[in-house]
């Protein structure tokens, strides 16, 4: 099976290509190799390749930016997927789409289910949103992944931010009242492999690791797992602060905890702490340093 792959140099394109099951032939393409908003390119692309399976994991993720920047995110999060939806369809290809929890409000106290009404809050979440809506009105037997707080061993993410800030600072300020659950790319990764395996399986997912978590509650257990690992030698204060005191262009869901069951019956796996996730990725960030 020939497996085409956008979004390469990304964190979640990256570890598709680590945890690459070894029955597939991969093709990974970054923004240098194919602009998905270029509809004649991506048909070109396609045609050429005309792999069985398309995973699209570019996208415009810069969530502030997005406030000002909004042709450009609508340009690749709509359009682009659009695009890879309307070749995928010309050349008979599954698609697998990957989208975000910033398609809800947050305004749930319960997990939300991939069946309730989206209402983001940010120009990225609409135009995450608008990107679904396109995808599946084309290809209505795709699969739509929606995924939460990713970070990898590759490139920037809260993670490797928050082990840099508390090895320069003295202590940190880290927002308590935005909840939801920190997700090691490489889970998302072995989920989305999992579900290439099975054609049989369509529609809407979720998917994150388990558990949940504030933004304190993450950075606290980033920083007792990274000194356990001896990655820093000493502990900073750590306080808990309003979103509040920390404004962003972008306004952020307060609760984006995602229901996975039919997301794990699905891919015939079970989701895994948040906190066991986050201490494998330390590992192998440090082997890797």
């Amino acid at each position: 099976m020939k497996v085409l792959i956008t979004g390469k140099g990304g964190q979640l394109a990256w570890e598709l290509e680590d945890n690459l099951p070894i029955q597939y032939q991969l093709i990974s393409l970054g923004i240098e190799d194919l602009d998905i908003t270029d509809s004649v390119a991506v048909n070109k692309i396609i045609a050429m390749h005309q792999p069985d399976v398309v995973i699209n994991a570019a996208a415009y993720t810069a969530v502030d930016n997005a406030e000002t920047d909004h042709v450009l995110a609508y340009a690749v999060n709509e359009t682009g997927a659009k695009n890879l939806a309307l070749a995928c369809k010309i050349n008979n290809c599954r698609m697998l789409h990957v989208s975000t929890d910033f398609v809800f409000d947050g305004s749930k106290t319960t997990p939300y289910q991939t069946g309730d009404v989206a209402k983001p809050l940010s120009v990225y979440g609409a135009s995450k949103l608008a990107g679904d809506i396109a995808v599946q009105e084309i290809l209505p037997d795709s699969v739509i992944v929606r995924s939460a707080w990713i970070y990898s061993v590759n490139a920037n993410n809260f993670v490797k931010t928050m082990l840099r800030l508390m090895a320069e600072k003295s202590q940190l300020g880290v927002v308590y009242d935005q909840v939801g659950t920190p997700t090691w790319a490489a889970g998302l990764a072995q989920w989305l492999w999992a579900v290439v395996a099975k054609p049989q399986v369509n529609g809407m997912f979720h998917w994150t690791d388990a558990g949940v978590a504030s933004w304190y509650d993450f950075a606290v257990a980033i920083q007792e797992l990274a000194i356990e690992k001896g990655m820093l030698v000493r502990a900073i204060p750590i306080r808990p602060i309003p979103s509040s005191a920390y404004p962003t262009p972008a306004k952020r869901p307060a609760f984006s905890v995602i229901d996975k069951t039919s997301a794990e019956a699905a891919a015939d796996m079970l989701t895994i702490h948040w906190r066991t996730q986050l201490s494998k990725m330390l590992d192998k960030l440090k082997t890797s340093q």
